[in-house]
């Protein structure tokens, strides 16, 4: 089944070449099936890579998914044309009073920036007491999730000198559990960020099922019981070169980075990386929709409840 995107949107030519089945919104309406409703805030300064990154693993099951996307910060952009936000965006005000199958919330470069000075803060945490009564599930990358761990949970944020950034090997637990149903014992997945989540910690502060953890930055997957919030501390949307051009950039601005730890081939940055997480992201991803909203999600959105 195809992805449902706005008519136009730059995702929906790079993921056709791809081989990805996208449908346009002007002939998705014309069908007579109920497609998941899914929102994006997208909080990351690249925007339409970002989109393309989500979008591509949203398209890898047999559901139909009408993509909505949202900002909340109405700056102007340094990376991603007004145009294309103006097009292709809504402001929260706009989609506040809909009811949502799946709420996606992207991470964001702020991992050294205390949370109040933030300058969206106030919104984030609005939006993220919204979400409780108006989605079914909500998905939190990276930034998010170590920011709705502080405003859901009181959770203090816990940063590491260095930057986690790299490809890590996570170990997987509760297997049995639909979230991680196929996933293998290990598996590699892409870090880029200072936080650290200790299981220690969140086993004792929340009532998180944790699910995948690696040694030294902590905890990877971890969701609610109900998993109407699940939270993925990394980045498995990450295109092959998303971390080789975050090193570059920072190298560029002088901070003087690490090489991404099981990176680029023996460590040389002139090599070209290779992907080894794609199955991982795209299975996680699958299961997100397939088990925590497709079927937990009220047909009729308006019959949807709050999380207690």
């Amino acid at each position: 089944m195809p992805i449902r995107v706005p008519d136009g949107l730059p995702a929906a030519g790079v993921l056709r070449s791809e081989n990805i089945f996208v449908m346009p919104e002007s002939k998705a309406v014309h069908q007579d099936i109920r497609p998941l409703k899914v929102l994006i805030l997208n909080l990351m300064p690249k925007k339409i890579e970002t989109e393309t990154q989500l979008m591509r693993l949203l398209s890898n099951t047999p559901l139909q998914v009408d993509i909505e996307l949202v900002r909340v910060d109405a700056r102007a952009s340094k990376n991603t044309p007004k145009e294309h936000l103006d097009k292709f965006y809504s402001d929260f005000d706009r989609v506040k009073d809909k009811k949502w199958d799946g709420f996606i919330i992207t991470g964001a470069p702020l991992g050294v920036v205390p949370f109040e000075d933030v300058y969206y803060w106030d919104t984030f945490v609005e939006i993220l007491e919204w979400s409780k009564s108006h989605v079914t599930s909500t998905l939190f990358l990276c930034w998010a999730a170590q920011a709705a761990l502080k405003v859901i949970y009181g959770m203090k944020k816990e940063t590491h000198p260095k930057k986690y950034s790299g490809v890590f090997e996570h170990s997987t637990f509760n297997q049995q559990h639909p979230l991680v149903r196929g996933f293998d014992d290990v598996f590699q997945a892409p870090l880029s960020r200072y936080a650290k989540f200790c299981p220690e910690d969140i086993a004792e502060q929340t009532d998180l099922n944790i699910f995948a953890s690696t040694p030294g930055a902590g905890v990877y997957l971890a969701a609610t019981t109900d998993c109407r919030q699940v939270y993925i501390t990394g980045h498995p949307e990450y295109d092959f070169d998303t971390l080789a051009n975050e090193y570059q950039r920072d190298a560029n601005e002088g901070l003087a980075p690490e090489i991404p730890s099981n990176y680029y081939p023996q460590d040389d940055v002139s090599q070209v990386p290779k992907a080894t997480w794609r199955s991982h992201g795209n299975l996680l991803y699958s299961n997100w929709l397939n088990y925590c909203v497709y079927q937990q999600t009220p047909y009729n959105l308006d019959e949807l409840g709050s999380i207690d």
